[in-house]
C-alpha cells in the first residue's frame, strides 16, 4: 500500500486558513452581497411574523376588529416578501457554491502543473485526487450555504432578542439565560469535532489512493492471485474511516440534542414565567403567544448554526488540505532574475527569433555536466562528481546496470530535478539561470511506456504542438513511419486511442509518442528504453523513425537492446553513477571491457532464442 503523507495541523480552529480560502469568494462578492441582503430580509420577515400573530390575538381578545384587516394584509405581504427572498438566496448561494468549486479546482490543478516531480514521488495519485474532488466539494458548500445560515441565523437571534427585550425585558432576560451554557457547550465540542473531522478526511484520502492504486494494478493483482490480500489491505483504511466517522457522528449526536434540549428549557421558562405574568395581569395573552413563538423560533437558527458548525469543522480539515496544496512552493522554479529577463524580453517589440524568451540564445550548442552530484530525499547519492560535455548534434547512448544512474542523468538534463551539487551548463551558462519553460519546450521525450491521452490519434500527436495543422500532424507521422498503421485504423487519424492508449499496441503507442515528440521540433531528443517492450519488427520501424528524428539533433538514448545504439557518436557505460567506459561501438568492443561483456551476452542470448524459435518452428506436426 502507498505511504500517505499528511502535514500536522494545529488542534484549534484557525481563522487564518479561512481567510486564505475566502479569497476564492471575492469574484462572487456581488452574489455574496445579495445573499447577505436576502438573509437579512428573511430574518426580518421571520421575526416580524410572530409579532403580527400576537397583535392579532390581542385585537381578537379585546374585540378591536377594525385593525384585523390591516394586520392580515401586513402578515400576507411579509409572507410574500419572505418567499421571494428565499428564492433569491437559493439562486445566489448555488451560484457561489458552483463558482467557488470551479475556481478552487482550477487553482489546484494549476498548482499541480507547476510542482516538481519530487512532489509526486512522495504522494500517491489518489491522495491528490481526494483534494480536487471531495475536499473541493465540501469547501464550496460551506462558502455558499454556511455564509447564508450564519448571516440569517445571527440576524434572527439578534432580532428575536431585541423584540423580546422590547416587549418585556424581564421575561426576555429569563428566557435568554440559557445562552451562556450554549456557548460553553459549543466551545467544548468544537475541538472534538475538528479532530475527528481531520481523521475522516485523512482516511478518505487513503481510501481514494488505495482505489486508484488497485485499479491501476488490477492486471498484476489478478496475475498474482492477490485479490484477497488486496481486500485485506484495503479493509484497514476502510475500518479507520468507519471508526472516525462513527466517532464524529457520536459527537454530533450528543451536541445537537443538547442544543435542542436547551431550546425546550427556554420554551418552558417562557411559558412558566410568562403564564404567571398573564395571571397577575402584567402581560397580555397576545404578548405571551408572541414570546412562546419566539422561544420556539429562537433555537431554530441556533440549531442550524450548530449543524453548520459541525460542517465547518469537517470543512476546516478540507480547507487545510487544499491550502497545503496551494501553498506548496515548487522545488524547481525560475529565479527572480530569470522572471525579470522574461518580462523584459516580452516588452521588446524588436526581439529576434534567435533570442529565447528569457533573453538568452535560442540555439543550444553545448551541454555540460560539471561536477554534478545528486541524491533523492531518501537513499545514497546516485551521482557524485559526474562530468560530461556534449556538442550540438551528438547522439549519446547510456548503457549499464539497472540503478546505475542513467535515468537520473536524463532527468537532471531535463531539469525535472536539479543537481544537489555542481551545475549543468547550456552554452556555458548554468541552466538555473535560464527559463525552465524554454528548456522544456526544446525537449522531445519518448519513454519506455508511453502515455497517450483519451482522444484521437491526431489530438495525441498534436499534443506536442497545439498549433500544428493536420498536414503537419501527418508529416510527423510519416517521418517516424507511423502513417501506414494509422491509416489502417478504423477511423484513421480520428480513431480514439482509449484511456492511456489502451486500444493500441505498445509498438503503435511508441510510434504515436515518437510523432508527438517530433512535431514539437525539439533541439534535444531523449529516448528512455523506448524499444525494450516491443517486438523486433516494430523495433525496426521505430529505429527507422529514430534515424530520421535524430538527424542534426542532440540526443540521449538509454538503451536496453544494444543493437539499437551501434551508430551512436558516443556510448557511455554508467555504473554506480560514474562513466566507466566511453567510446563508439567498435572501440568499446575492442577494449573487451564491461560493454563487450554486455554486448556479447545479449548477442548470444538473442542468437540462442532465435535458433530455439526456428527449431520449434521446424518440428514436425505431432498431430
Amino acid at each position: 500500500m502507498a505511504d500517505f503523507h499528511e502535514d500536522e495541523q494545529p488542534k484549534q480552529f484557525t481563522f487564518g486558513v479561512w481567510l486564505d480560502i475566502l479569497r476564492f469568494a471575492i469574484p462572487f462578492k456581488a452574489y455574496g452581497g445579495g445573499l447577505a441582503v436576502a438573509a437579512l430580509i428573511i430574518a426580518a420577515c421571520e421575526v416580524a411574523m410572530p409579532y403580527f400573530v400576537g397583535r392579532i390575538v390581542d385585537h381578537v381578545k379585546t374585540g378591536a376588529n377594525d385593525q384585523l384587516w390591516n394586520l392580515g394584509v401586513s402578515y400576507f405581504s411579509v409572507a410574500v416578501v419572505l418567499s421571494v427572498a428565499i428564492l433569491v438566496f437559493i439562486l445566489f448561494a448555488g451560484r457561489i457554491a458552483s463558482g467557488v468549486s470551479h475556481d478552487i479546482r482550477v487553482a489546484s490543478f494549476d498548482k499541480l502543473q507547476q510542482l516538481s516531480f519530487s512532489y509526486f514521488d512522495r504522494r500517491p495519485v489518489g491522495w491528490i485526487m481526494s483534494r480536487l474532488t471531495s475536499d473541493c466539494d465540501r469547501l464550496s458548500r460551506i462558502l455558499g450555504w454556511c455564509m447564508l445560515d450564519f448571516v440569517w441565523g445571527l440576524s434572527m437571534v439578534c432580532g428575536i432578542a431585541a423584540v423580546m427585550l422590547y416587549l418585556n425585558w424581564s421575561l426576555a432576560l429569563t428566557v435568554l439565560a440559557v445562552v451562556p451554557p450554549l456557548a460553553i457547550i459549543s466551545v467544548y465540542f468544537q475541538q472534538k469535532l475538528l479532530v475527528t473531522a481531520r481523521q475522516v478526511r485523512k482516511a478518505n484520502a487513503e481510501i481514494t489512493g488505495s482505489f486508484n492504486e488497485s485499479i491501476m494494478g488490477v492486471q498484476t493483482t489478478k496475475s498474482l492471485v492477490r485479490e484477497q490480500a488486496n481486500l485485506d489491505e484495503f479493509q484497514q483504511p476502510c475500518d479507520r474511516m468507519y471508526e472516525y466517522s462513527v466517532r464524529n457522528m457520536m459527537h454530533t449526536a450528543v451536541y445537537v440534542p443538547m442544543i435542542i434540549s436547551l431550546g425546550s428549557v427556554m420554551a418552558g421558562l417562557a411559558l412558566w414565567v410568562g403564564g404567571g405574568k398573564v395571571l397577575t395581569g402584567t402581560l397580555s395573552i397576545g404578548t405571551l403567544v408572541t414570546f412562546m413563538a419566539y422561544a420556539a423560533l429562537f433555537f431554530e437558527p441556533i440549531y442550524e448554526m450548530a449543524r453548520q458548525f459541525t460542517e465547518i469543522q469537517m470543512a476546516q480539515a478540507a480547507a487545510e488540505r487544499i491550502q497545503e496544496l496551494l501553498n506548496t512552493e515548487p522545488e524547481i522554479q525560475d529565479s527572480a532574475e530569470v522572471r525579470l529577463a522574461i518580462a523584459k524580453h516580452e516588452q521588446d517589440e524588436n526581439r529576434s527569433q534567435e533570442i529565447a524568451l528569457d533573453g538568452g540564445p535560442e540555439n543550444i550548442e553545448s551541454i555540460e555536466f560539471q561536477q554534478v552530484g545528486f541524491s533523492y530525499r531518501t537513499g545514497n547519492p546516485v551521482l557524485s562528481s559526474f562530468n560530461l560535455k556534449v556538442r550540438q548534434g551528438e547522439t549519446i547512448a547510456l548503457v549499464g546496470p539497472t540503478g546505475g544512474g542513467k535515468t537520473t542523468i536524463v532527468n537532471l538534463l531535463c531539469r525535472f530535478y536539479e543537481p544537489t551539487t555542481g551545475s549543468i551548463l547550456l552554452n556555458g551558462t548554468d541552466y538555473r539561470r535560464r527559463s525552465s519553460q524554454w528548456l522544456h519546450s526544446n525537449l522531445g521525450i519518448v519513454l519506455q511506456t508511453p502515455h497517450l491521452f483519451s482522444g484521437s490519434v491526431t489530438a495525441n500527436i498534436r499534443y506536442g504542438n497545439l498549433a500544428a495543422t493536420d498536414e503537419q500532424v501527418e508529416e510527423a507521422a510519416r517521418l517516424v513511419h507511423a502513417h501506414f498503421f494509422i491509416r489502417g485504423l478504423k477511423d484513421g487519424y480520428e480513431t480514439n486511442v482509449g484511456e492511456g492508449g489502451n486500444r493500441l499496441s505498445t509498438g503503435q503507442k511508441q510510434l504515436v509518442a515518437l510523432a508527438r515528440a517530433v512535431i514539437a521540433q525539439p533541439q534535444i531528443f531523449i529516448m528512455d528504453e523506448a524499444t525494450s517492450s516491443v517486438d523486433t519488427e516494430t523495433e525496426v520501424m521505430i529505429q527507422r523513425g529514430i534515424g530520421k528524428v535524430l538527424n542534426h539533433r542532440t540526443s540521449f538514448i538509454i538503451a536496453h537492446r544494444l543493437s539499437t545504439i551501434q551508430t551512436a557518436d558516443r556510448i557511455l557505460v554508467i555504473t554506480g553513477g560514474e562513466i566507466t567506459e566511453s567510446g563508439q561501438h567498435e572501440e568499446l568492443l575492442e577494449r573487451r571491457g564491461h560493454y563487450f561483456r554486455l554486448y556479447t551476452h545479449q548477442f548470444v542470448s538473442e542468437s540462442t532464442q532465435a535458433a530455439f524459435q526456428e527449431g520449434v518452428g521446424c518440428q514436425p506436426d505431432s498431430a
